[in-house]
Parts: structure tokens; C-alpha cells; sequence
């Protein structure tokens, strides 16, 4: 008998559509006004069949798809402006950007100290130590995967864990771009895709694991696609996204991510 898993709140293929209406932006990341404009889950597939009789032994394969319990996805689009502003927000000059660069990034921390962002580290030794120096680097003191699988009531041996979903490093990496101040090189941090057309590919919706220190923030970042690229339901996108959500067993609690952007 195949067991098949159906969570209409914690799915990959729970994809939330979000339009990003901005009126400020900084030289680092801000908060983003967000507006849901869809979500959709993972449709169950139907029973296959076999027959019986009765002294017969039958070789049957099998195969069957089951929806994550342990990522949320967003996809949507991305409009702002970028202005010259006092700290009252009095505007100077402002420009409107019809198709923005940069990135959009999510954190379950409302507050986060831009300037001390790091590439996530699966081998930090999670001690909490003093890791500010390594800014625009790699943490070597903060979360681990350990850590943050028990965060998520992931085991290891889970197809969707997250170090076999934020698999690439290095030259076939994330394109470059910068937090605040901080340059990230190709390939630098923790990464993976996401979809076109429902298949994989190599060279559209970077998504980048970031850290930072001060406020113990994990940080999900979506690189801008600039002008927008075709997405995993064919339709024109500015940027998909992954997020951790803990939908194991019976926790049917839900997980408020705070959104932010840093638009160019």
C-alpha cells in the first residue's frame, strides 16, 4: 500500500504569490509591503490498480510522489522605487524601477543587522560566538545544519533536508551580488534552483542560504530575475523562493516570515 502525504499548509508546492509593492529602499536591505494574490498545494495523485487471483505472485513497481513536509515556496513579482530621502522619509528625488535587480529575502527575525551577513555554514560549530569579523564571508561560530534540522524536525536521512536542497557551491553557484556593503562572489554561499516548466535548471532563480550573527537570523534569499524569467508554471516571474516550514507529524502551527528587499 502506498502512503501518500497531503498538508494543504506546508508545501513545497504551496506557492504563495506575492507582489512586492515598495516605497523606500535604502543602500541595504528594508522591510517590503507584501500582497498575497494566490496559493495553491500539491493535488494527490489517483490510485493505480492491480488484480488479484488467487496463487499468483506478481512483480509490480511502483511509483508515487508525496508533498514535503519541511519547505514553503513564494513566487512573484517585484516593483519599487529608489529614493533620495532624509530620515523622515521627506523625499528629495525618488526613481521609479519598472525592472528591478537585486534580492528578495525572507527570516523569521524582524530585525537584522545587514551589515554582518555571512554565507550559512553546515559546519559552524554553533556555539553563538562572536562571528561579526567574518561579515561578507562564511559563519564559522553560528547555526549548523544540525541545528537547524532540529529547528524543523528534520532527520537526516529526510529526502528534504536541507543540505541536499541547498546543494551547489562554487563555480556552477549563485550568481554574484551584494548584502549592504558586502560583495558575495559566484558560488560563494550555500545554493540551489528552482524550477522552469516544472523541470530543473542551471541558470535562473538562484536561491541563496545566508546567516547573520548578532540576531542568529537564517536568511532565505531569491536573487532577482531582472525583467523577469519564465517560472515553473510557464508564467513570467521575478523571483521563486524556498523558506523552512515544519509540518511534520501533527504540527499544524504556522511560521511568520518577515520579507525584505534590496532593490538596484
Amino acid at each position: 500500500m502506498i502512503k501518500r502525504y497531503f498538508s494543504p499548509i506546508y508545501s513545497i508546492i504551496l506557492l504563495a504569490s506575492i507582489v512586492f509593492l515598495l516605497s523606500m529602499v535604502s543602500a541595504e536591505p528594508t522591510g517590503a509591503n507584501t500582497t498575497e494574490t494566490g496559493t495553491g498545494s500539491f493535488t494527490v495523485d489517483s490510485p493505480g490498480n492491480v488484480t488479484a487471483f488467487a496463487g499468483n505472485v506478481s512483480s509490480v513497481n511502483i511509483n508515487g510522489r508525496s508533498s514535503t513536509q519541511a519547505w514553503q515556496g513564494y513566487y512573484g513579482n517585484v516593483t519599487g522605487t529608489l529614493v533620495l530621502a532624509d530620515s523622515s522619509n521627506s523625499l528629495l528625488y525618488d526613481w521609479s524601477i519598472a525592472s528591478p535587480s537585486g534580492e528578495v529575502m525572507f527570516s523569521k527575525n524582524d530585525t537584522i543587522t545587514w551589515s554582518n551577513t555571512q554565507c550559512f555554514n553546515y559546519t559552524a560549530t554553533g556555539t553563538f560566538a562572536d562571528d561579526t569579523s567574518n561579515a561578507g564571508a562564511t559563519s564559522q561560530f553560528g547555526m549548523n545544519l544540525s541545528q537547524i534540522h532540529d529547528e524543523f524536525s528534520i532527520l537526516s536521512n529526510h529526502t528534504d533536508t536541507v543540505d541536499k536542497t541547498f546543494n551547489i557551491t562554487g563555480g556552477s553557484g549563485h550568481q554574484p551580488f551584494y548584502i549592504s556593503n558586502l560583495e558575495f562572489l559566484t558560488g560563494e554561499c550555500q545554493s540551489t534552483r528552482l524550477h522552469v516548466n516544472s523541470a530543473y535548471q542551471t541558470s535562473n532563480f538562484d536561491n541563496v542560504l545566508l546567516y547573520e550573527p548578532s540576531t542568529a537570523s537564517v536568511i532565505f534569499t531569491s536573487l532577482i530575475e531582472q525583467g523577469g524569467s519564465t517560472g515553473f508554471n510557464g508564467d513570467l516571474q521575478d523571483f521563486q523562493a524556498l523558506v523552512l516550514e515544519d509540518g511534520h507529524g501533527a504540527d499544524t502551527a504556522i511560521t511568520t516570515y518577515y520579507v525584505f528587499v534590496e532593490l538596484e
